[in-house]
């Protein structure tokens, strides 16, 4: 889904790792298609993260970035935070926000100061 020249994808809790490359390849495919300017991940259905589900997120956000399009992640559980800090995954250039419409603000209020 697309708004605003945001991607947006949710995470399933459920999708095995196979799927999760398939995710992140239809990702990078989407973002080049829509010229998007940013990419929303809802991870709010995911209970656990272990850290090849951890290093997917960060590889998504590397690829956007690559493409130059902004990536912040929505609706982390504090478990998941726990987790992922247990797990020294930091997520380097990551950003997150509680939901989708203040991330989609903050990358559309991001672009309209540098015009």
């Amino acid at each position: 889904m697309t708004i605003n020249g945001c991607v947006i994808v949710a995470i399933r809790d459920d999708l095995d790792d196979q799927e999760i490359v398939s995710l992140q390849d239809q990702l990078v495919e989407e973002v080049a298609r829509r010229s998007a300017h940013g990419v929303v991940i809802d991870i709010s259905s995911l209970e656990i993260v272990d850290t090849f589900a951890g290093r997917m997120l960060a590889a998504m956000a590397q690829m956007a970035r690559v493409m130059n399009a902004r990536t912040i992640i929505v609706g982390m559980r504090p478990a998941v935070a726990m987790t992922l800090v247990e797990l020294g995954m930091t997520l380097d250039g990551v950003e997150t926000a509680l939901n989708a419409d203040r991330a989609i603000d903050t990358i559309t209020g991001d672009r309209t100061k540098e015009s």
